[in-house]
């Protein structure tokens, strides 16, 4: 049964051809969306928020229900890194929402129905979404709006219905402790296809996630997390749907590889496991509650609240008002970035098979102290006034030849809650140049490897499963 839901993964993860809708086609689709919805976002006074506000301590900002999320203050203390204690604004938003895929076969090739979702925070207003991007609040009704299209088929999927399942972190910098349910479901009987949602492959997905800000984080995480089962390379070099012309040189191919293989990885499995165990042993970190008017470093002023030094992020409120959603009107806080940032993985071949350049790395809401993240990952902080040297591989990354990046988008984080924030990810295939002894807090992992950990709960951050979900098998 697994090895059919692979099997069914891995032919749409290929298919760009005998679809149902041409992939140029879904671009001007997205074009079209963007230009007859109309859109009204600006910033306001917090004083302006309808049904938000500050508590009589300035403790806290939130909705007067309790429900959506709030913004909360926390004091952290680690013996992580050079900086061990601090305090900041943080998102607090206890529930776990649904991001969910309904899929199809059409033609004998599995189809993902994606919606044109537009969030406040989006750069270019429209980008895909899950069939459902929902919180708990959402789909529950709390904002008194309608109930989210397709949520039935989620509330009463059956188990054989179910080709994924998984709950998943959110950005550890900016969440305390944020998780999200990941499901894909397949269906067979025929449903309507409503005006702003489009049935397109995992190969048309993963295409149009190298342009930049089409698709969303939600879809992004939801992908990542897809198996493709455990192949033999005879195996690999049987599958039908895969043209295997100049093989050994296609970096689609050694990507393939890396993905499908169970063997011949430099780690095994249960050495990866020890390593992360022991990291998060070694590593504490203790998070408090405190009042946002008592954060160090930090100002409340009527229109935001900033560090004094304008760094790492601020908290703004917005005016929203946008047509075609549960609620056509509203106003929230959201978080807006100082800079860009930038995520990366260095990859390199070990033995014939690609292994990635993977950090732990701790951010004050992990769930469970430490995760995997990329090579790189440089966002709270402006990466390009990091001294030369003090980051092992930004400078690197940052100088890397044009003919060794295999791919390079700016891609959104998540617009419900993030204002405009985007950042620029890359995949770069390494030589010699890089050796395989690597920093302590690096371990080389294949792409099978860090798709193994995804299935389980907090083991892979979101950035690295945003560049995992960029991966294409095929030109």
């Amino acid at each position: 049964m697994q090895y059919q839901k692979n099997l069914l993964f891995l032919k749409s993860a290929f298919s760009t051809e005998n679809v149902k809708v041409e992939t140029d086609y879904a671009l001007h689709w997205i074009k079209e969306q963007n230009q007859k919805t109309a859109v009204e976002v600006k910033k306001i006074d917090f004083n302006d928020l309808k049904l938000w506000g500050f508590d009589k301590d300035v403790a806290k900002l939130s909705h007067q229900t309790g429900r959506f999320f709030t913004i909360e203050g926390i004091h952290v203390q680690t013996n992580w890194g050079k900086v061990q204690e601090w305090s900041q604004p943080i998102i607090n938003q206890p529930e776990i929402g649904y991001l969910g895929f309904i899929t199809k076969e059409f033609n004998g090739v599995l189809h993902f129905l994606l919606q044109a979702k537009i969030e406040p925070g989006n750069v270019n207003h429209v980008q895909l979404s899950p069939t459902l991007q929902a919180t708990k609040s959402n789909y529950t009704r709390a904002h008194k709006g309608k109930s989210p299209a397709y949520l039935e088929h989620f509330i009463n999927a059956t188990p054989n219905q179910i080709l994924l399942d998984q709950l998943q972190s959110e950005q550890g910098a900016r969440f305390l402790k944020k998780r999200n349910r990941n499901i894909i479901i397949k269906i067979d009987e025929d449903i309507q296809t409503l005006d702003n949602f489009i049935w397109l492959t995992l190969g048309q997905i993963k295409q149009l996630i190298s342009f930049d800000n089409i698709v969303n984080m939600d879809t992004r995480t939801v992908i990542s997390g897809i198996p493709y089962g455990d192949f033999t390379e005879e195996q690999i070099d049987s599958l039908d749907f895969y043209d295997l012309k100049n093989k050994n040189e296609s970096i689609e191919y050694k990507l393939l590889k890396s993905q499908l293989l169970s063997h011949r990885a430099l780690n095994s499995q249960d050495e990866i496991i020890s390593y992360i165990t022991k990291q998060k042993c070694k590593f504490e970190l203790n998070v408090s509650h405190i009042s946002l008017a008592n954060i160090q470093d930090w100002r409340i002023e009527p229109n935001c609240i900033r560090h004094k030094d304008d760094k790492f992020f601020k908290i703004i409120a917005t005016e929203v008002s946008i047509e075609n959603r549960e609620v056509v009107k509203w106003t929230q806080p959201m978080v807006e970035p100082t800079q860009d940032g930038i995520c990366a993985f260095v990859c390199k071949e070990i033995d014939g098979v690609l292994h990635f350049i993977v950090q732990t790395k701790l951010e004050c809401g992990n769930f469970d102290i430490i995760e995997f993240a990329p090579t790189v990952q440089c966002l709270t902080g402006n990466y390009r006034e990091t001294p030369k040297g003090e980051l092992p591989f930004l400078d690197y990354v940052l100088n890397i030849p044009e003919e060794q990046i295999i791919f390079d988008t700016f891609q959104s984080e998540e617009g419900g809650r993030f204002y405009k924030e985007q950042n620029r990810n890359l995949l770069i295939f390494a030589g010699e140049e890089i050796g395989i002894d690597l920093p302590d807090n690096y371990i080389w992992m294949t792409l099978n490897q860090l798709q193994t950990f995804i299935k389980y709960n907090n083991y892979i951050n979101i950035q690295a499963r945003t560049l995992i979900s960029a991966i294409q098998f095929k030109k």
